[in-house]
């Protein structure tokens, strides 16, 4: 199941996509993403730091995207947000941590189905962008959004 905090990402990057070159200020944003300010403030924060996003200071200032939307991947936003992929630590291919309780990573077989779910998992949001959620009226995209997981 996907995180609120993702739905939120997504609808702020739909935003700042529709946009895309001119930045928006923080308000505006939390409006267009029907987000919490502050939780979103929080948010638009982990995504400049990921370089997901840029910022500006000053009257025409605000957030923007850091790279042309069809350059941003579902699966760039939701490891940005959420962390891994992975249901299990120890299917992670990026932040491998074998199981507290595990006995033998290799012969594990649990492992081995988890790593089939992340592939493909990371095979969909691997392949999907924010452009093609850009342009679609807000329910298809919203629909999107809740058909990803």
């Amino acid at each position: 199941m996907i995180s609120n905090k993702f739905r939120y990402a997504l609808r702020a990057l739909i935003f700042l996509a529709e946009r895309w070159p001119t930045p928006a200020a923080i308000p505006d944003i939390a409006v267009g993403a029907r987000a919490p300010r502050k939780f979103l403030e929080t948010i638009l924060l982990e995504m400049k730091l990921d370089g997901l996003l840029v910022s500006r200071r000053g009257r025409t200032g605000g957030y923007g995207l850091a790279i042309p939307a069809d350059q941003i991947s579902m699966a760039a936003v939701l490891r940005c947000i959420d962390g891994p992929l992975a249901l299990a630590p120890c299917a992670s291919r990026t932040a491998f941590r074998a199981c507290d309780d595990c006995e033998d990573v290799v012969t594990c077989r649990i492992r081995h189905v988890l790593l089939e779910g992340r592939d493909a998992l990371a095979a969909v949001l691997e392949q999907r962008t924010l452009a093609d959620l850009v342009g679609q009226p807000a329910e298809r995209a919203e629909d999107k959004i809740d058909g990803l997981i």
